[in-house]
Formats: structure tokens, sequence, C-alpha cells
């Protein structure tokens, strides 16, 4: 039979045979090429090495036995070539694509923490990966997800512990979620985060730790756990609500840095003491505070804002005006940056698949599983976090030079004078 005629025979055989099938036919061939390239790049690179009688030394030695690893087109069988080395020093051939013991592609292993942080039981683990993966998807038991827990846990630990030397942060998002959870006897356990922004721009996670309700101890020990690890100087500008044990905890710790109130809280707060039929209005008038093109106009916004409601609505206007300063610190960085400086936005999207995760799980959980749980998801929000507008800006805020309302303040003085300064 000509080779034509047999392709033609095969494609007729394979008719029959379900998508998905085909699909693990083609995806197995193509591991088994690229492992075979990978094989044959080791080969090449000790090509001339060879033993006392001439022969190379480092040669295949056929395969390991046949596993199957679990990918997102499902199960496949691979078989990972072995090789000797003649010459006795040890050369051995691991693949980078199917390492050794390796049993579920990357791809699969991610999305693990994220079926069990959205809302997946550990005992509904399995099934769920079989309507995903097929019913061939072997391994993934509620065993496999308790294993996973304990090594997002250690991951955790080993995070937790990095050299913060060389680091410096231009600002800091903080907050505090409650769980509900109970933990090793506590029922008060908060999940105590900051993210920051680099020199870069770029947005990164500081601290993930725990503590009981926010308090100033609780955030008093992650904040100068950071600085035993290293870190020199707290941020120009942190972001946060209205925790009082935060602001306490930095002004003690980072005293340099200054605090800037997020709106979106502050507002809710506001509106929350006043009747709903006054909360449309005052939204409005709220966002022309926050809004305004200057720290001059926002003041103006503030006298109306007490005009209007200081008389029937006392308490709403003494929620606003007590934070008066701290809530219109940005106008003091470039304005570029606003947007992403007045709330707490950056770290709130991340917080509420957490409050999902743990609504779901009713169990008394440790302190470790808590704490690994939490890093996993946020290290995975990580990788779609982008840098922060204007990251240009940031250059000439650490050289030290001053903003005003958003805009760099220009030295007028004469040469003579700056010099003498």
């Amino acid at each position: 039979m000509s080779k034509d005629k047999e392709k033609q025979a095969v494609g007729l055989s394979e008719i029959g045979l379900g998508l998905d099938e085909l699909i693990r036919r083609g995806a197995r061939q193509v591991i088994q090429e690229a492992i075979e390239l990978e094989l044959g790049e080791l080969l090449e690179r000790f090509g001339n090495v060879r033993t006392l009688r001439g022969q190379r030394a480092v040669v295949r030695n056929g395969y390991l036995p046949e596993r199957e690893v679990l990918t997102a087109a499902g199960p496949i069988a691979v078989k990972v070539p072995k090789v000797r080395d003649r010459s006795g020093s040890g050369v051995k051939f691991n693949s980078s694509i199917v390492p050794p013991y390796v049993r579920k592609s990357p791809r699969v292993s991610a999305a693990l923490p994220w079926l069990y942080l959205k809302g997946i039981s550990t005992g509904d683990m399995s099934e769920a990966l079989s309507v995903l993966l097929g019913e061939e998807a072997k391994g993934l038991s509620a065993n496999v997800v308790s294993r996973l827990k304990a090594q997002w846990a250690d991951e955790h630990t080993r995070w937790g512990q990095r050299s913060l030397a060389q680091s410096r942060y231009v600002y800091w998002w903080a907050d505090g979620i409650h769980t509900g959870l109970r933990s090793e006897g506590s029922d008060g356990q908060c999940l105590l985060v900051i993210i920051g922004v680099t020199p870069e721009g770029k947005k990164e996670r500081i601290a993930i730790g725990d503590g009981y309700r926010e308090s100033k101890d609780s955030w008093k020990e992650v904040l100068l756990d950071l600085k035993a690890r290293g870190l020199q100087a707290g941020p120009l500008l942190a972001v946060g609500d209205g925790a009082m044990g935060f602001w306490a905890a930095l002004s003690e710790v980072f005293p340099a840095t200054l605090p800037q109130r997020c709106w979106f809280h502050k507002m809710g707060n506001v509106l929350n003491a006043l009747p709903k039929s006054q909360q449309g209005r005052a939204k409005a008038d709220l966002q022309a505070i926050w809004m305004a093109a200057t720290r001059a106009d926002a003041y103006v916004a503030f006298d109306r804002f007490a005009t209007i409601y200081g008389a029937k609505y006392p308490k709403a206007v003494g929620v606003l005006s007590k934070d008066r300063d701290s809530l219109l610190a940005f106008y003091d960085f470039p304005a570029e940056h606003w947007q992403h400086i007045r709330t707490t936005n950056a770290i709130e999207s991340t917080f509420a698949t957490v409050r999902h995760r743990t609504t779901r799980t009713r169990n008394c959980v440790s302190r470790a599983t808590f704490l690994g749980l939490a890093f996993k998801l946020i290290e995975e929000a990580e990788k779609t976090w982008r840098r922060i507008n204007g990251a240009e800006q940031i250059k000439p805020l650490l050289e030290g030079i001053a903003f005003k309302d958003g805009e760099p303040v220009k030295d007028d003085r004469p040469a003579q004078q700056k010099l003498a300064a």
C-alpha cells in the first residue's frame, strides 16, 4: 500500500474518534516531539565528549516507564528518554516540558487553586475537574487539594522571609478583610494585605499577613516585619480606609509616610449617615470635592457640602470633615496618579474573591492554610496587574521635586539664591 493510501486509511479510521481524542493524540505527538528535541540538544552539547576508548560519553539509553500527564486537553501518555553517561560524570536528561515526577501541566495546576478559591469545595474538586477535563482526570481527589493547600502555605512562608533590602516603594495600598473564619481558637481572624508601587510604576505584593480585627498591634507586627527584612523606608504615600489600627502603626514605624484616606470608603461612611432621599444628591456633592482640579477648589466644595448638610445632618458632615487633610493629600502628587491613589480599588477586587472563598469555608481552618490560600489568590491576581499611569512622573517625585495640584512646582528663584539654598 502506498504512503498516500496509508494516510487516507488512517484518516478514515479516525473519523469515528471523538474530537477530544483527536486533540489528545495530536497533543501527545507534539509533546513527544518536543521532548525528543530537548534530548537532541543535550546529546549535541556533549557530542565532543569522548571516553578513553574514543566512544561518545553521553548516549541514548531507552525510555523511562510511560506515564500520564494531565493537561488541558486531558490525560496524555508520554515517554521520557534516558541517557547513559559512560564517563561517569553524572550527566542526566531531565525534560523541562515534563519534569521528573510531574503529573499535571502548569495550566491544570494553576486551575486548582482558582477552583477552590472560587468556591468549589475539596470534596467536589474531582467532579468539577472531570467536567472540565473528562472522566479520565485522575489523581485529582480531595487528598490532592489538601496537599496543594499545604504547598501553598509553604510557598507563603518562604515568600514572607524574602529580603527587602533593595526594595523601595512610592505608594502603598493597605487594607484588611474580616473573613469570619474561625482559626485555631480565634474567631476574629483578619487578613492584612499591602500592595505597593515600585519606582518603575509596577504594582507588587508586599505583605500578606493576618491579625486580630485590624488592631494597631497586628498592623505594627506586619510593618515591623518589613523593616526587619531590610525595608529602609516606607512609601511617600499610603492609601487606606478608616481602620485606625493601620494609621496608628504606620505613624510609629514609618512616620515620614503621608496618609491618604480612601474616598470610596469615606463616601460610603458619609452616605450611611444620610437618609436615602438625600444620598443621590450628596454623592454628587462628594464627587465634586475629589474631582476638583485644585486643592483650593476642593476646599470650596468641602465648605459647600458642610453648608448644605451641616444643619440637618451634622453627623454626616462630621464624618467627612474629620479627615479633611488626609482625604486631599493626593493633590501633592502627580495628577496622572490621582485615579490610582484616591481609593484602595487596587486591592478591593482581589479581596472580593477572598471573601467569596471564605464564605464557602465554614469549618475551622489553620492559620497557615488561611494565609496560603490568600497568598495563592493574590499571586495569580498579580499577573494581571498593570503599571500605573504616568510612571515617568515617579522619577522626579523620588528626586524630591514638589508637586502642587498635580503639577511639578517650578523654582523661579534666581540662580544665586538656588545655589545658596
